[in-house]
């Protein structure tokens, strides 16, 4: 592992402030439609904010390479507007009201309207992603949408249902830590040869597999804290109801835990809440006890730790850089966030 410096998070800002804000431009640019409800829809998205890192992965993942071209800032766009498809099309199949604090989409312009605007976000993320006439691009995007369809579709077909822990981080893959790995391919399928060479990093697809690496760790972190955080952050933090998933049906990793180390009454508490999808008859609380009472919590976060710390080690052969402090710096970030 180099002994290169983690970043600061104002580093980070300082770094990335410009692209970010251009990326957030080309989205509103790339998302207004003549059909008045789809640009609606989206600005309402972007507006209620978010943290913005799929870019943010590939902003780094780029300027690692020595890329300084706008297809950074495109590609940017691309994978934000694709994160936003995703949420919209989520919010109607898991009929959510709140969405970061404010009134989902759906229920404000209804499902009909959000799943067309979903589609629409889908296929304009595309049109965008063409202009690169990069088929290495296109080949990421392709194989990334039926990934998070896929996981979307099996991880429907197991609500309520018990689940080992094979099958919970296939899904998170699928659903979450495919988009961050992508992101980051991406940044490498479109620095130039020449312009890497020139920053003695030679040939820039040869660090593409570490940085797809680095991301598959990374966003498998970041899926296990937010499964964490679902269970026990605070609805106004949250920006949501508190221990959604559980209502929804989804066994997560702390969950599975509890299950496989738990008491027969554990068991059968965590069983009825998951198939009622419902508190009505085991209370939040009483859930929390028995997680906490087997350690389930922590060793979720544990794994969570060992996910960030294996992101930082897939990175250690990139070229000395501020995109690589930066990079180093974004598994702290994911692991020790409160929402």
């Amino acid at each position: 592992m180099s002994t290169l410096s983690i970043a600061t998070a104002k580093e980070v800002f300082d770094l990335l402030r410009d692209d970010l804000a251009a990326i957030e431009q080309e989205f509103t640019q790339q998302s207004a439609s003549e059909v008045e409800v789809i640009t609606d829809i989206a600005r309402y998205l972007m507006a209620g904010g978010g943290k913005r890192i799929r870019p943010l992965l590939l902003l780094l993942s780029a300027k690692a390479l020595g890329c300084t071209t706008h297809s950074r800032i495109r590609l940017g766009a691309v994978v934000e507007m694709l994160h936003t498809a995703t949420l919209v099309h989520d919010d109607i199949i898991d009929e959510a009201a709140i969405r970061r604090g404010r009134p989902s989409s759906n229920t404000t312009w209804g499902n009909a309207k959000c799943v067309l605007a979903g589609d629409w976000l889908y296929m304009q993320a595309f049109s965008t992603a063409l202009e690169e006439r990069n088929f290495r691009v296109l080949d990421l995007l392709i194989s990334l949408t039926q990934q998070m369809v896929e996981g979307e579709l099996l991880q429907m077909q197991k609500l309520g249902h018990l689940i080992n822990e094979e099958e919970y981080f296939d899904l998170i893959y699928r659903k979450t830590a495919c988009l961050f790995s992508v992101s980051m391919q991406l940044g490498a399928a479109v620095a130039q040869p020449a312009g890497a060479a020139e920053l003695g990093f030679g040939d820039p697809t040869v660090f593409e597999s570490q940085l797809g690496e680095y991301g598959r760790n990374l966003g498998l972190a970041f899926q296990i804290v937010d499964d964490v955080l679902d269970l026990t952050a605070a609805e106004e933090v949250l920006g949501k109801p508190a221990a959604s998933d559980l209502r929804e049906g989804k066994a997560t990793l702390a969950v599975i835990h509890a299950l496989e180390r738990g008491t027969g009454a554990d068991r059968e508490a965590i069983r009825t809440v998951l198939s009622a999808r419902s508190f009505d008859t085991v209370s939040h609380a009483a859930i929390l006890e028995i997680l906490n009472r087997h350690g389930s919590l922590a060793y979720a976060m544990d794994t969570a730790y060992a996910y960030a710390e294996a992101a930082r080690l897939s990175i250690a052969d990139l070229p000395d850089s501020d995109a690589k402090r930066a990079l180093l710096w974004v598994p702290g970030f994911v692991t020790t966030r409160d929402r």
